[in-house]
C-alpha cells in the first residue's frame, strides 16, 4: 500500500498539468478533472482501509530516508481527512461542472479553473499526508496559491476587493509560518515531526512556548479562529458558489488539522489549553451572533463556519481522547455539511436571482426538493437529534464535562448557547426564505435548476446522513486516531522504525 500514498497529491498533479494543455476542449477538462478526483476518493478509502487496520503507512519520498528526507503518511487521522476532502471536492467539481463554471464565460475562465481546482486540491492532500513541517508550508502555499485565482474568477469589482483581503491575510499568515520553521529549524535541527517529536521536548521551556505559540497564530489565521477571523466573512461571500463551498469546507479545516497535529504530536501536555479553551469559547460566541445579524445566506454561512471551529478548538484545548475523537469526528461532520450549506445558497441564487433574504421568499413551494436540501443540513449543523452534529457537539460536551472546571463548564454553556443559536439562525433563513410569501426575487420567474448542480448537493446531503446512520464506526475510527495521537507512538516509529535519532 506504500505506493498508494503518494497519489493524492500526485494525480491532482498530473490532471492539473493535463487539463491546462487540453484548454481548448472544455469537455476533455472535465472528463479529465473527474477521473482524477474519483482515484483520490478511491486510494483515499484504501489507505484509510490500511490505516485502521495495520498501522500508519508510510513511504520515504525520492528513496531519502527520514530524517534525511520528506515523508508522506497516513494514519487514521490524515487518511479520513483524505477520505472526505476527496468526497467533497467531487462532489463540489461537479456542481460547478452544472452551473457552467467549466464553459468559456466571464464569470469563470474554462483555460484555468480546472487546473487551478485541482492544483488547489493537491495542496490541500500534502498538507494532510507530510510528516515534515517545510512540506506542510509547501501544501499550504500550493492550495493558497490555486485559491488567490479561484476566488477572483471572473475579476470582478467585488471579488477583487474581496480577493485583496483574501491574499494579503494569507500572505501574513505564511509570512509568520516560514517564520516558525526557520526557529524550529534552528532551534532542533530538524523539521521531520516524528523526530521533532522527541527534539522538542529537550528544549528549554520558554522556547518551546515560543515556537508553539508562533504556529499556533499561523494556523489560527487559517482556520479563522478568534480574533483572526475577520478575513473570513468578507472573503468568502463574493467567490462563486462552488468555490466559496469547497474553501468553507476545506481550507479553514487544513489550519484545524495542522493545529490537531503539532499539538498532539509536537507539543503534547496542555501548556497552551486554557489559550485554546478561551479562543475557542470566544470563537463560537462571536462566530454565531455575527451569523445572528446577516440577512444574507452566504454572509450567514460564513459566520456559523467561524463559530463552529470553534468546537473543534475546544476539542484540542480539552486535550483528552474523548474530545479529541470528538473533534476529529466533528471535522468529518463540518467539512461535510458546511460545504452543503455553501451549495445550497449557491442553488438559491440560481433559482431565485439572489441570497438577500429581504428579497427571497416562497421557495419551499416553488422548489420543494431546494427546501428538502436545505432544511436538513440546517438542522444538521443546528446540532437536531439524531442528527452527526448533535452527535459531534454530543461528544465534546461530554468531554468537557468529564474534565470538570469551571473554565470546561464555561465552554460547555457555550457550546449549548451557540447551538441553539445556529438553530435560530438556520430557521430565520427557513422562515424568511422558504416559507412566507414570494417577494422580490422569488416573485420573478424562478429558473430551472441544472440536474448536475441538484445532483451534486444531494449527493452530499446523503453523506451527511450517511455521517449520522454510520456514527458507530465511525467513531471507533475517531477514538482509535485519537488514541494514536496522544500516544504518538504509533506514528513516530512508522516514520522512524529504529527511534529518533
Amino acid at each position: 500500500m506504500t505506493q498508494l500514498v503518494p497519489l493524492p497529491v500526485v494525480v491532482p498533479l498530473l490532471g492539473a498539468a493535463l487539463t491546462l494543455v487540453l484548454g481548448r476542449w472544455p469537455q476533455v477538462q472535465r472528463t479529465v478533472s473527474v477521473i482524477a478526483l474519483t482515484a483520490n476518493l478511491v486510494v483515499a478509502a484504501l489507505l484509510l482501509v490500511e490505516a485502521y487496520r495495520y498501522g500508519p503507512v508510510v513511504v520515504q519520498v525520492g528513496g531519502w530516508p527520514a530524517p534525511v528526507g520528506i515523508v508522506l503518511v497516513a494514519d487514521q487521522l490524515a487518511a479520513l481527512m483524505l477520505v472526505v476532502s476527496s468526497a467533497v471536492t467531487l462532489c463540489v467539481l461537479l456542481y460547478s461542472i452544472g452551473q457552467g463554471l467549466s464553459e468559456t464565460s466571464e464569470s469563470a475562465p474554462v483555460s484555468i479553473y480546472h487546473p487551478t481546482y485541482l492544483v488547489l486540491t493537491a495542496g490541500v492532500t500534502n498538507a494532510f499526508l507530510t510528516g515534515d513541517l517545510f512540506n506542510l508550508f509547501v501544501g499550504f502555499e500550493m492550495l493558497l496559491a490555486a485559491s488567490f485565482v479561484l476566488i477572483t474568477l471572473g475579476g470582478t469589482e467585488a471579488r477583487i476587493r474581496s480577493g485583496s483581503t483574501y491574499v494579503l491575510v494569507s500572505v501574513l499568515s505564511s509570512l509568520i509560518f516560514l517564520i516558525a520553521v526557520a526557529l524550529v529549524y534552528a532551534a532542533t535541527g530538524t523539521l521531520n515531526m516524528a523526530q521533532l517529536a522527541a527534539r522538542l521536548d529537550a528544549l528549554p521551556d520558554g522556547v518551546r512556548l515560543g515556537l508553539q505559540l508562533t504556529l499556533l497564530l499561523a494556523f489560527g489565521i487559517k482556520a479563522a479562529v478568534f480574533p483572526v477571523f475577520a478575513w473570513l466573512p468578507d472573503s468568502y461571500p463574493t467567490a462563486p458558489a462552488p468555490v466559496t463551498a469547497v474553501f468553507a469546507g476545506l481550507l479553514t479545516k487544513v489550519g484545524v488539522y495542522a493545529i490537531i497535529r503539532t499539538e498532539t504530536l509536537l507539543f503534547p501536555g496542555g501548556e497552551v489549553a486554557t489559550l485554546l479553551m478561551v479562543v475557542a469559547g470566544l470563537t463560537m460566541m462571536v462566530g454565531v451572533l455575527g451569523a445572528v445579524a446577516q440577512s444574507d445566506m452566504k454572509r450567514l454561512f460564513s459566520f456559523t463556519l467561524v463559530s463552529h471551529i470553534g468546537y473543534l478548538i475546544f476539542g484540542v484545548g480539552l486535550s483528552t481522547a474523548a474530545a479529541l475523537s470528538g473533534a476529529i469526528f466533528y471535522v468529518v461532520h463540518h467539512i461535510t455539511i458546511q460545504t452543503t450549506l455553501f451549495l445550497v445558497a449557491g442553488l438559491v441564487e440560481e433559482r431565485a436571482g439572489s441570497t438577500d433574504l429581504r428579497r427571497l421568499g416562497g421557495l419551499a413551494r416553488a422548489a420543494p426538493l431546494l427546501a428538502v436540501l436545505f432544511f436538513v443540513p440546517a438542522m444538521n449543523l443546528a446540532g437536531i437529534p439524531p442528527f452527526s452534529g448533535f452527535l459531534g457537539k454530543l461528544g465534546l460536551l461530554q468531554a468537557g464535562v468529564a474534565v470538570g472546571g469551571p473554565l470546561a463548564w464555561v465552554l460547555v454553556a457555550a457550546g449549548t448557547l451557540t447551538s441553539l443559536l445556529t438553530l435560530y439562525a438556520a430557521s430565520r433563513v427557513w422562515n424568511i426564505a422558504f416559507w412566507r410569501a414570494p417577494r422580490l426575487a422569488s416573485a420573478e420567474p424562478l429558473v430551472r435548476l441544472p440536474n448536475l448542480m441538484v445532483g451534486a448537493t444531494t449527493a452530499l446531503v446523503v453523506l451527511g446522513l450517511v455521517l449520522t446512520l454510520a456514527a458507530g464506526p465511525l467513531y471507533g475510527v475517531t477514538a482509535d486516531a485519537a488514541s494514536d495521537l496522544l500516544r504518538r507512538t504509533p506514528y513516530v516509529e512508522a516514520v522512524l522504525p529504529g527511534g529518533p535519532p
